[in-house]
């Protein structure tokens, strides 16, 4: 088993549960981890025989783009989509950081870590 990751993948998106936060937005950074087999890309230099991390990122911009109200909801459907693109994958956790929530203080983000298969039994 193998694993491939994009770290420090960075939008601006209107995610969260309360009104302002749908209207000005807030910065949110996205780490994935994927875990497959991977040696034959290994061996052979294939592409197909791995995870090609451009569709990787190309799915979470996607869906950091459609505004949901829970981080943890969020996850659930990025990793969905990378299993049903990504058949071979075992285990994906995604970690999202919302920046500066307005929480009436100062905190750096938040962060919701959700997990495949772990979170799924």
């Amino acid at each position: 088993m193998g694993k491939v990751a994009l770290e420090g993948i960075e939008f601006h998106a209107y995610h969260g549960a309360y009104k302002e936060e749908k209207i000005l937005g807030n910065r949110f950074t996205v780490d994935i981890t994927v875990e497959t087999p991977f040696k034959k890309a290994m061996f052979e230099d294939d592409l197909s025989e791995t995870i090609d991390y451009a569709r990787l990122y190309q799915i979470v911009k996607s869906y950091m783009l459609e505004p949901v109200k829970l981080l943890e909801h969020l996850g659930h459907l990025i990793i969905e989509a990378i299993l049903e693109a990504f058949p071979s994958i075992s285990k994906v956790t995604i970690e999202i950081k919302k920046h500066n929530p307005a929480l009436g203080g100062v905190v750096n983000y938040s962060v919701v870590t959700v997990q495949y298969p772990e979170d799924y039994v």
